[in-house]
């Protein structure tokens, strides 16, 4: 029997599980500092709900089969959808806006390469029921604010920032048809992964000119505002939004995080306005997190659309980062009382002693097992435990019990009636 897990796929070891907890909390702490409620959804989903658009990547990459009832079914590959289900489910019983958060492990079967694997856990922030791009400074806040809470600074990380509309309005102005957008829009999504002729292939063999291909690429290829004004006119509203965006992006002191990139579309359908993602600023990694704006996402599920802009972040890619910089903790597994008695005669008492302790709070590890003193010493170090709590033939006789402090080494005597209370 093969005792690795399958490919792609994680154990997580009491070690390793501290640091997703860790990390984990720093999700949270940051999604309530910016008062986001959580939530959850099934990671079996129908499969219906991921093939809205055939030619993006994300449909080929589906966990996919048939349950026994015959139902076409998937392990989730992203939150959105999920989260898209649950609005409509609500109706016009929820009240908007909406800020939601959650911690989704999600499968794709896709190559892996470092940062990447088939099973990843994903911090998702979303706002329903906010049509400006305030909404979206918002989320690059808080992605900020993130990353400042770990250690990392805007010399560290970036976030290049687009919208849609960019390509969109090129896409248009070449005579594209609309449904070859999403297609465009995959392809684009790999300039950074693949060389430019193979990119110009593929929009080649999507019936595009060379001419519009030019034209597309050169557009992608602008890296300031003022040349995207100059290029589409200070009326186009993607150049307004962006305007915008980063204006109120100085406000919340995030702009040194942000750089505009034209070539940012993201390989989602169902994006519609401004798109981000944020990348380590060494080049070494896949990029960090990404997301945007998806105003009509409800209306493919036959819903009412209602404005909207999310992230998703993984889990991978962030501890790979934090690595490379030194900036992962050590983490003890936080057992505050080791209990060990010094004969079987003591068992008892010492299970009383125990059982005190955790009403009163505390986190301990009773030795269960006939063991020498020193045995007890070098597991409570092993383990990170803040005391050992001796019970001994002549101190319990009195009425006492022995604690040896292991930052200070010191130990005292101490009554039982002097032990914490609940």
């Amino acid at each position: 029997m093969k005792l690795a897990p399958p490919r792609g796929t994680r154990d997580f070891f009491p070690d390793d599980m501290r640091l997703r907890n860790w990390l984990f909390g720093h999700f949270r702490e940051t999604a309530r500092l910016f008062a986001f409620e959580e939530y959850d959804a099934p990671v079996l989903e129908s499969e219906e709900l991921y093939t809205r658009k055939a030619g993006e990547d994300i449909v080929k990459q589906l966990y996919n089969f048939e349950d026994k009832g015959g139902r076409a079914v998937a392990l989730r590959p992203e939150m959105t959808p999920s989260l898209a289900r649950m609005i409509l489910q609500k109706g016009k019983s929820l009240a908007l806006p909406v800020r939601w958060f959650s911690i989704p492990q999600c499968w794709r079967y896709e190559r892996m390469t470092r940062g990447r694997k088939r099973e990843h856990y994903q911090w998702n922030m979303d706002v329903f029921g906010v049509p400006g791009v305030g909404a979206e400074a918002e989320l690059l806040s808080a992605i900020t604010t993130f990353f400042s809470r770990l250690g990392l600074q805007s010399t560290d990380v970036g976030i290049r920032v687009s919208s849609r509309k960019v390509l969109q309005g090129v896409v248009e102005a070449e005579g594209v048809p609309p449904e070859r957008f999403t297609e465009v829009c995959v392809l684009v999504d790999k300039l950074d992964k693949l060389p430019r002729d193979a990119i110009e292939k593929d929009m080649n063999a999507l019936g595009l000119s060379p001419a519009s291909v030019d034209r597309i690429l050169d557009t992608l290829s602008l890296r300031s505002l003022d040349e995207l004004a100059q290029a589409l006119g200070d009326e186009n509203e993607a150049v307004i939004e962006l305007r915008e965006l980063f204006q109120l992006a100085e406000g919340y002191g995030c702009a040194d995080w942000l750089q505009f990139d034209a070539s940012v579309v993201r390989g989602l359908a169902y994006y519609t306005g401004v798109v981000f993602e944020a990348f380590d600023r060494q080049g070494s990694l896949r990029a960090i997190c990404g997301g945007g704006r998806y105003d009509h996402l409800l209306s493919t599920f036959g819903g009412k659309d209602i404005p909207a802009c999310g992230f998703g972040f993984g889990d991978v890619v962030i501890l790979e980062l934090l690595s490379d910089k030194g900036l992962i903790p050590e983490l003890e597994g936080g057992v505050d009382d080791v209990v060990f008695a010094f004969s079987e005669d003591l068992r008892g008492a010492a299970l009383q002693v125990a059982s005190h302790l955790r009403e009163a709070g505390r986190s301990v590890d009773l030795v269960l097992e006939a063991r020498k003193v020193k045995w007890a010493f070098r597991h409570a170090d092993r383990i990170g435990a803040s005391r050992v709590v001796l019970l001994a033939p002549d101190e319990w006789a009195r009425g006492e019990i022995r604690l040896k402090d292991l930052s200070t080494g010191e130990e005292t005597n101490i009554a039982l009636d002097d032990l914490p209370t609940p």
